[in-house]
């Protein structure tokens, strides 16, 4: 992961000041869609970038220490072996970027990847996840608690009241807090952007998030009704980069939930080479939030090796 963000007094008067062009924003996205993907080995070698960066993740009320353990063995082993020896890949450590849990799991997950002898970290939500509506008190007590079971990486949320009322010192205030009770745990803001209302809304609060020292920030929690969209992503990388221009600190950026097709896989990972530059493509600085995107990837990839589209039964699924 990148260095922490050590944070920033909140500038109140320069978030007074932010608008956004929607139709640019939604201009730019259009024509970053219409960019065209790499093809055949280049495709493949981008999509093994893809798996790198994910967090592979599971937030269902039906999680069980059995699936969290399958979820595990996927993620240090990705892509089946015999296609990854056919391209030469199987001895690069291919993994993904770590496993996403809720905070009573990650004691399964620490469990699974310990007796795998694997140092991949696990990512817990917290914070009221995913509507951050409980009492901060309890918000701060499930980040003390995820941390102590052993999460390496914290994805708190918001409380998107404080958003759409305007409330940004009580929202600054909130997310330093959550900061230090992350203590050297690298700390990941989820936005809720579609509950934010406008790009506006979603650019001041990207500033606050990284303002108060989140080392990443998120579209999503993959619960709401709209989820990752390019143009909220553009709002949300401009945001990084004004940042980065002002303090010199690179901050994350992970967009999570819809993301489905190893095609949007390559929007994404396009998306930020052509607003934030190589540097961010790795995850250090990039992660995709997803369950079912995996699956997809590995049948291009078999597909690439093969010459033909895989059977459900012939892949394994996390």
């Amino acid at each position: 992961m990148s260095a922490r963000n050590p944070g920033t007094v909140l500038d109140l008067e320069g978030l007074s000041k932010v608008t956004v062009n929607t139709q640019a924003v939604l201009k730019r996205a259009q024509h970053i869609q219409g960019l065209k993907v790499p093809k055949r080995q280049w495709q493949t070698a981008w999509l093994l970038k893809a798996v790198s960066c994910i967090d592979l993740t599971t937030l269902a009320g039906d999680d069980t220490p059995s699936n969290v353990h399958r979820l595990c063995v996927k993620a240090i082993q990705p892509v089946r072996y015999d296609l990854l020896k056919k391209i030469d890949m199987h001895d690069k450590g291919i993994t993904t970027a770590a496993v996403c849990v809720y905070p009573s799991r990650v004691v399964d997950a620490v469990r699974s990847l310990k007796a795998a002898n694997s140092s991949l970290p696990v990512a817990s939500v917290a914070t009221g996840f995913p509507a951050g509506q409980t009492p901060l008190e309890t918000r701060l007590q499930e980040v003390h608690m995820a941390v102590r079971d052993g999460a390496t990486e914290i994805d708190i949320v918001i409380n998107r009241t404080l958003a759409l009322t305007g409330q940004w010192e009580a929202m600054y205030s909130e997310i330093r807090q959550f900061r230090e009770a992350c203590g050297d745990t690298h700390m990941k803001t989820i936005l809720a952007t579609g509950d934010l209302g406008n790009f506006t809304n979603i650019y001041k609060a990207s500033m606050v998030a990284m303002m108060a020292g989140s080392d990443f920030i998120k579209t999503s929690t993959g619960k709401e009704a709209v989820n990752a969209t390019y143009p909220v992503a553009i709002v949300m990388v401009r945001a990084i980069r004004d940042y980065f221009l002002r303090t010199g600190h690179k901050v994350g950026f992970k967009p999570a939930g819809g993301i489905r097709t190893a095609q949007e896989s390559l929007v994404w990972l396009t998306l930020i080479k052509e607003e934030l530059g190589n540097d961010w493509l790795c995850p250090r600085l990039f992660r995709l939030g997803a369950s079912s995107l995996l699956a997809d990837i590995e049948r291009q990839i078999y597909h690439y090796v093969t010459g033909q589209y895989a059977a459900y039964n012939e892949l394994p699924m996390a």
